[in-house]
């Protein structure tokens, strides 16, 4: 061997790290600081339960810690131990994942289906109501008719469409009714009357179709609306009691009818009992009906059971269904089943926007009021006589179901953390939903 190929094998012994080389003090106390947070990460991942989290308070200072350590210390067996902990609690971190089944989003293309004709059958109205009045029509909206030169004599009864109506932004509560201002003051002003009838009708028909139909209808900002010209007005178009701005000419506009593109269109309808329909709204509840894999709740249902009935109503749209899952204590008024309608359309969004499925864990039933034959311990220590005396004086016996859900989105993926319903069974009957507000 030559002298620069011995002087370079000589550099590179003199350069390797050896075991003298190695303070094991040292690394034995970073072990354990390392070994420290890794606990804390992997106890933040178990109380998660397989969700997950945006911040996890110990997950960098543990994946540091030991990312050095195994630069530092390679192939040292306890430095191994702790990267494979670290690799099993990162993963678990990212959320439990579950093997997909179609039938989860079936009710996904349903829904669609059914935006689909809707939404044909709403612009075939639109149209015939529009040709129905088609000698009728001003030739644009803006600029409005000036009402310094045009009389309302001449625009009175005629229609107009406006393309971009902004309820709620542009509602303001006027001297002569409530409106929703169109326009600017150098395109003139159209004043949209929504105090009566005409807009009451069809806008509650419209939440109708979102609640019923179509969720992927958000919260509509913007309409395309038909109206008729019925009246001039003076106003200051804006919205509070503190108006600062001056006094506006603006054509009145009595709706005819309301539009939302590519989902659904409603008008007025005098004689009907909501005083507003949308197109193809008495086809709904036929299309609907054979989507329902799930149509009436057994007398001896599980709470797992009802639980997973209560969900199928919610993605099928079946709100008749989802009724009866809740229990009749939390249904009495007409406030109460304004909340259960508040809770339908929330529950409407998630299962749209978020997640696609839950599965349900084994119920935990006690007995919260009355006798309970089930508790041996007591029961013990009593005979049957006194079993049957406390029977008598404690009552109706009621039972607490509580029920984990875990959410799927659609990939798989479970969303957060496990979350508890609470059920209820009076009187060994049927279990009802209590808790029918939480998300899955």
């Amino acid at each position: 061997m030559n002298a620069k190929l011995l002087a370079l094998a000589l550099a590179a012994v003199l350069a390797a790290p050896t075991a003298f080389a190695v303070d094991t003090g040292r690394m034995n106390r970073e072990i354990k600081q390392a070994e420290f947070y890794l606990k804390e990460f992997e106890n933040e991942v178990s109380r998660q339960r397989g969700g997950q989290k945006m911040i996890w308070r110990s997950k960098n200072d543990a994946l540091t810690r030991i990312q050095a350590l195994r630069e530092s210390y390679p192939g040292n067996p306890d430095v191994e131990k702790l990267f494979q902990r670290a690799r099993v609690a990162l993963m678990k971190s990212k959320g439990e994942y579950t093997e997909v089944d179609p039938a989860w989003t079936v009710y996904k293309a349903n829904e669609e289906n059914l935006r689909k004709i809707i939404a044909a059958a709403g612009q075939k109205a639109w149209d015939d109501l529009v040709a129905q009045h088609k000698d009728e029509f001003l030739e644009k909206a803006f600029p409005a008719p000036d009402s310094a030169q045009v009389t309302l004599d001449e625009l009175k009864d005629k229609y107009v469409i406006l393309e971009e109506v902004q309820y709620p932004a542009h509602q303001f509560y006027g001297a002569t009714s409530e409106y929703v201002a169109e326009g600017k003051p150098s395109q003139g002003w159209w004043f949209i009357d929504i105090a009566k009838r005409q807009w009451l009708g069809p806008y509650e028909a419209v939440k109708r179709y979102r609640r019923n139909v179509d969720s992927s209808m958000q919260d509509v900002t913007k309409w395309k609306l038909l109206g008729r010209i019925t009246d001039l007005a003076a106003e200051i178009p804006e919205a509070g009691e503190n108006k600062v701005g001056s006094l506006q000419f603006g054509w009145v506009v009595t709706p005819v009818a309301l539009m939302v593109p590519d989902h659904v269109t409603a008008w007025y309808d005098a004689n009907g009992e909501a005083t507003g329909t949308y197109a193809g709204e008495d086809q709904v509840a036929a299309i609907k009906d054979g989507w329902y894999t799930v149509k009436e709740i057994p007398a001896d249902v599980t709470p797992e059971r009802l639980m997973e009935i209560f969900m199928t109503a919610i993605k099928e749209k079946n709100f008749k269904l989802y009724q009866d899952c809740i229990d009749p204590e939390r249904r009495k008024t007409e406030v109460a089943e304004d909340l259960v309608r508040y809770h339908w359309d929330l529950h409407q969004e998630r299962f749209h926007n978020e997640y696609v499925h839950a599965t349900f864990g084994k119920a935990k039933i006690s007995v919260i009021k009355g006798f309970d034959e089930g508790n041996s311990l007591e029961n013990f220590f009593l005979d049957q006589k006194q079993q049957d005396t406390l029977k008598k004086i404690e009552g109706q016996k009621v039972e607490e179901a509580v029920v984990e859900s875990r959410a799927l989105t659609e990939t798989g993926k479970q969303l957060g953390s496990p979350v508890e319903h609470r059920l209820v069974r009076r009187g060994g009957g049927r279990w009802y939903v209590v808790d029918y507000a939480p998300r899955f």
